[in-house]
């Protein structure tokens, strides 16, 4: 995508202003994606992304929506939109994680935008479907295999000539438990890529479809410029760093990730060669979701002015052997790879990088999505609810790590309470920081939350959860931050487990506290 000579000249303030108009393109899209969704997980918790890619699967923006749908779409999209004979007027929806996705109840959908009879580029959006047909409520499994995760969608037309294949819709609806409201979140990504269609196509109408595509192509060069500057800063070396996954639910513990970062003049490498090799749990993840994990790291090292678009990653390599955790092969499961290994590869490449720019960068977080899946398909209402929890960030030269918040590949909400307890037989009888469980050191890590939901109704539950055995380490002499832990009636139970509750039942969470940094000098 580097212009060439005889390319056209992109002016900088008109670039700047290209850049902020497709930006918001993006961010539009997640409004609509947003009103006119059904469930509470898109509609109140926010899981769901949207970008715009050029012709060949670049990323060219997006909005600040969640790092694991977006860097795993960047480093897959080439290869997915180079597979298909697009036309105008198509949509189309997967979720393969070996075909381009991350787990299964991610559901992109693709739309291409054409203009003077070429294709210019494309609109994408993922969404988070609490349903995907999965066994156990929630679609979250502690599953052996990928079939057991749910319908699997290879990339498929779900639109031709702009409108719904009906027969597609119907083959999607076939196995959810409430198929009104999959079909309006269906229908809701769909109305946010045609929304993005419309704006992109009044753009390139108002400027040309040359300029438009020029546009894109400066955009990421422009970006590359920019991170280029930042990664020279990286003194050269090998820097390595290991952590490890609790387990995966299926008897196999003390799961390896194994970062070795190599640094060259501002070329970086990220190798895991050494990693366990994949499970029979689901903590296995498609190279994408390792590559998004990557990404992100360094994008947090860059300034906030720098375009998160591919451009900004061109220096940026990775390594993992086939067959291992962070490089799995079909049929291995894959559901808590996207949500759990992804956050310990965050860890990984934060602890070699620390060493590389001591002081630039933060202790452990909590280190976990603490994923809960909920529902009940017996009788006439079924239902299925998905939620994450937030817990402490890691402290860092600058001060305390944050409580209570989301951290590194999900940037999603909690369900408000009042929405629960409307929707489902739960009520939350407490939701608070858990004092004390950030690591101590001279900026403490942040605190942890806890979450305590009482049931008014039989439902199933699936917890995948992490560093309930592993706590987050702390930097530079801080401490470890407190491990998580979960509870059903006041009974611990494992970090990934599954059962059934009734009337008066309380299942507790209690996330991690951040790791500290610094000697404590009290």
């Amino acid at each position: 995508m580097s212009r060439t000579p005889d390319s056209p000249a992109v002016d900088p303030i008109d670039l700047s202003v290209f850049a902020s108009r497709i930006t918001a393109i993006c961010e539009e899209m997640g409004a609509v994606l947003r009103r006119a969704a059904f469930s509470p997980n898109i509609r109140d918790r926010l899981d769901f992304s949207c970008a715009v890619f050029d012709a060949s699967g670049l990323l060219s923006a997006q909005a600040a929506h969640i790092p694991v749908h977006l860097g795993s779409m960047a480093y897959a999209m080439a290869d997915i939109v180079s597979g298909i004979d697009w036309r105008p007027g198509d949509m189309v929806v997967l979720n393969d994680p070996y075909q381009g996705g991350t787990h299964l109840p991610d559901v992109t959908l693709i739309a291409p935008v054409y203009a003077e009879d070429s294709l210019v580029a494309f609109v994408v959006n993922r969404a988070h479907h609490a349903d995907i047909g999965a066994k156990s409520p929630g679609s979250m499994p502690l599953s052996t295999t990928l079939s057991e995760e749910g319908l699997v969608i290879a990339p498929t037309r779900l639109l031709a000539e702009g409108e719904v294949i009906d027969s597609c819709m119907q083959w999607l609806l076939a196995p959810m438990r409430n198929p009104a409201v999959s079909r309006g979140d269906f229908d809701a990504q769909i109305s946010a890529n045609r929304l993005g269609l419309a704006r992109l196509q009044t753009l390139i109408e108002r400027h040309g479809a040359q300029r438009f595509i020029a546009w894109l192509a400066a955009y990421n060069d422009y970006a590359e410029r920019l991170a280029a500057s930042v990664l020279r800063d990286i003194p050269d070396g090998c820097y390595r760093f290991d952590d490890y996954l609790d387990d995966d639910g299926q008897g196999q513990a003390e799961l390896l990730i194994r970062c070795a970062l190599t640094v060259d003049q501002g070329r970086i490498l990220a190798d895991f060669t050494g990693s366990s090799a994949q499970v029979q749990g689901n903590l296995n993840c498609p190279l994408s979701v390792t590559a998004a994990a990557v990404l992100y790291v360094f994008r947090c090292l860059m300034p906030a002015d720098i375009p998160g678009c591919a451009g900004a990653f061109r220096d940026i390599c990775l390594r993992a052997e086939p067959g291992s955790l962070l490089d799995a092969r079909p049929p291995a499961a894959v559901a808590a790879g996207n949500v759990e290994t992804s956050m310990r590869v965050v860890d990984a490449v934060i602890g070699a990088l620390a060493q590389a720019v001591p002081g630039r960068l933060c202790a452990a977080g909590h280190g976990s999505m603490n994923n809960l899946a909920l529902g009940w398909h017996e009788g006439d209402q079924p239902w299925d609810y998905y939620e994450t929890m937030g817990g402490g960030l890691g402290a860092h030269a600058a001060g305390a790590g944050l409580d209570g918040v989301q951290a590194h590949m999900t940037n999603t909400l909690n369900t408000p309470i009042e929405v629960l307890e409307r929707n489902y037989p739960m009520r939350i009888t407490r939701y608070a920081l858990r004092r004390g469980s950030g690591g101590p050191g001279a900026c403490r890590g942040g605190d942890g939350l806890l979450r305590e939901l009482v049931f008014t109704g039989p439902a199933r539950y699936t917890l995948l959860t992490e560093r309930r055995r592993h706590a987050p380490w702390g930097l530079d002499g801080g401490g470890a931050g407190q491990p998580g832990e979960n509870a059903v009636n006041n009974v611990p139970v494992p970090a990934k487990c599954q059962g059934r509750l009734g009337a008066g039942d309380c299942l507790r969470l209690a996330s991690a506290g951040g790791g500290g940094f610094g000697h404590d000098k009290a």
